[in-house]
C-alpha cells in the first residue's frame, strides 16, 4: 500500500560502498529527520553498533535498520548476484520501494546489481525498453543532465529516444527548465556525422520537443543544451573524464598557490571563490545519480563516497520523490507513445 504521510521514506543500502557500513551509517543519520527518514539495510549485528554510536546525533531517531543478512561485492556479476541473494542489502532496499515501504532506494555500491534489483523489483516504466542512468553536471549555463551515464554500454536509437523524453522530463521537473533543450552528443555538429547509432538516431529525435541536434563533449561544460544524449559507453567515458579533470584542476591550483609567498597571498584571497566553484564541481554534492525508467525512486551513488556523498545521495532521492520524478516519466512517456 502506497505511503500516506507527509515524511519521505528512503531506503538505504547499509552494506553497499568502497567504505561500508561506516559511512552509510554516517551518512543516514545526518540526512534524517523529521521530514526524511532513512530505512537502512543490512546485517543488523554489524549495523546496531554503529548506529548506537551515534545516537547523540539528532538524525538517529530518525534512522530504523532492516535486516538483510547478505552482501553483494564489486567482484561479482550484478544481475546472477541480485537472483542468487534474495537477502542481499540492495536487494532488500530494493523490495521495500516495491511494497510501498520506501519511495526511494539508495546504493553506493555495484552498479549492476543496483539496476538488476531496480529492473526486477521495482520493474520498469510500463513501455520503456531501457532504464538509463541520468547524471546532474555543472556547466557555465547552471546544472544540465545526461544520459545515458553507464547503465546500457550498447544502446539502439530507439533507446537514445527515450532517453531523451526522461531527460527532458526531468530537466523540467528537478532542474526547473521548462524548454529544455535536448541535444545528442557526437563528434561534430553537423548532421551525418558521428557513430551509426547517433546518424540512425537522429531522424528518430526530430519529433522531440527542443530537439537542438548534435552537441560535442565541449558542449557538455558550455551547458549548450540542459540534456545530453548518448548510449552509456560514452556516457560513462564522458562523466569519468568530467570529474577526473575537475579533481585535475583543483589539484593544479592548489600547487600554484602553494610555489611562493606571493602565491599564497593571492590564495588567501581568492580562497572564498575557488571554494565556490569547488563545491559546484564536486560529483559529492549530488551523491549520486538517477535510474531513470523504473516505477519507483531509485539513485546509484559513487562507490568511494563519502557520508557526505551518503547524505546527499539520500536527499537526492528525496526531492525526487517531492518531485515526482517517476509519476512525472511515467506521463511524458505515455503520451509520447500515445502520440
Amino acid at each position: 500500500m502506497p505511503i500516506m504521510t507527509r515524511e519521505t521514506v528512503i531506503a538505504l543500502d547499509g552494506m553497499g560502498g568502497d567504505h561500508a557500513p561506516e559511512v552509510t551509517v554516517q551518512g543516514a543519520v545526518d540526512a534524517a529527520g523529521p521530514d526524511v527518514r532513512v530505512l537502512l539495510v543490512g546485517d543488523d549485528t554489524i549495523l546496531n553498533p554503529r548506529l548506537d554510536a551515534l545516537s547523540h546525533l539528532p538524525g538517529h531517531a530518525f534512522v530504523e535498520i532492516v535486516h538483510a543478512p547478505d552482501k553483494i561485492f564489486s567482484t561479482e556479476d550484478g544481475a546472477r548476484a541480485v537472483r542468487s541473494k534474495p537477502n542481499s542489502s540492495v536487494v532488500v532496499a530494493c523490495r521495500l520501494v516495491r511494497d510501498g515501504r520506501a519511495q526511494g532506494a539508495v546504493s553506493l555500491g555495484h552498479t549492476g546489481a543496483m539496476m538488476a534489483a531496480a529492473t526486477l523489483h521495482i520493474r520498469r516504466i510500463p513501455g520503456v525498453q531501457r532504464p538509463g542512468i541520468a547524471v546532474v553536471l555543472p556547466s557555465r549555463a547552471g546544472f544540465i543532465v545526461m544520459l545515458d551515464a553507464g547503465a546500457n554500454a550498447d544502446a539502439r536509437p530507439e533507446h537514445l529516444v527515450q532517453f531523451a523524453a526522461m531527460g527532458r522530463q526531468f530537466a523540467q521537473g528537478v532542474l526547473g527548465d521548462p524548454a529544455p533543450r535536448v541535444g545528442l552528443l557526437s563528434i561534430g555538429e553537423e548532421e551525418g556525422r558521428g557513430s551509426e547509432l547517433v546518424q540512425q538516431a537522429t531522424p528518430l529525435l526530430r519529433n522531440t520537443p527542443g530537439f537542438y541536434g548534435n552537441v560535442e563533449g565541449r558542449d557538455i561544460p558550455r551547458g549548450t543544451v540542459r540534456v545530453v544524449v548518448t548510449d552509456g559507453f560514452t556516457g560513462n567515458v564522458a562523466l569519468k573524464l568530467y570529474e577526473a579533470a575537475a579533481e585535475f584542476l583543483f589539484t593544479e591550483i592548489r600547487g600554484a598557490v602553494n610555489e611562493s609567498l606571493i602565491g599564497k597571498i593571492g590564495g588567501l584571497l581568492v580562497r572564498p571563490s575557488i571554494r565556490k566553484m569547488r563545491d559546484r564541481l564536486d560529483p559529492e554534492a549530488v551523491g549520486g545519480a538517477f535510474l531513470l525508467g523504473v516505477q519507483g525512486l531509485a539513485v546509484i551513488g559513487h562507490g568511494s563516497g563519502s557520508a557526505t556523498a551518503v547524505a546527499n545521495a539520500i536527499h537526492t532521492a528525496a526531492r525526487g520523490v517531492r518531485e515526482d520524478v517517476v509519476g512525472r516519466l511515467t506521463a511524458e512517456l505515455g503520451t509520447s507513445q500515445a502520440g
